[in-house]
């Protein structure tokens, strides 16, 4: 098979059918530039490495959330709670207020690098820009962590098979 090209057997369909059946956490994804904070909803998270400490996040290439972590060379991993699904849709959405009201009715606080947290994830992460490899149509950013925090008594929202899912503890 070339590069770029259709894998015989199946079709892209049937190849985001497949990568659906795979549960995964859902982030907020933020920055901040000279002008204003910027996030995004991002499903294609990861940890990397423990020693540096180091986590992946892919973005669409030429998206406009591309452009700002090119820019910023900073931002932070929101990793949602349960009850924060409409927070997600909201950075998901193509007609959400950008600029300076992208955060106007978001609570939040500020990190050591500038980039928002979101008040009540699961988790976060901030990062400086470590690398960024561009990878079939995304470019890879790989951030090292510079703080966390956790929230251990909040379940995190997840997405699976094309829908919010949220995650049932033993009791």
């Amino acid at each position: 098979m070339e590069a770029g090209g259709e894998a015989p057997g199946f079709t892209s369909g049937d190849f985001r059918k497949t990568l659906g059946a795979f549960a995964t956490g859902v982030t907020v994804v933020t920055t901040t530039g000279d002008q204003h904070h910027y996030g995004m909803t991002a499903n294609a998270f990861s940890s990397l490495s423990l020693d540096p400490p180091l986590v992946l996040v892919c973005v669409r290439s030429g998206a406009e959330g591309m452009e700002q972590l090119l820019r910023n060379e900073i931002f932070a991993i929101n990793v949602l709670s349960a009850h924060q699904e409409p927070i997600s849709r909201f950075f998901a959405s193509k007609t959400r207020p950008r600029g300076r009201d992208a955060f106007r009715d978001v609570d939040h606080s500020i990190s050591v690098t500038g980039s928002p947290i979101i008040d009540e994830v699961c988790a976060w992460m901030d990062c400086k820009l470590f690398s960024v490899t561009e990878a079939g149509d995304h470019h890879i950013f790989i951030g090292e962590v510079l703080a966390v925090d956790v929230a251990e008594d909040r379940d995190p929202l997840v997405f699976h098979g094309g829908r919010y899912r949220k995650v049932h503890g033993d009791e």
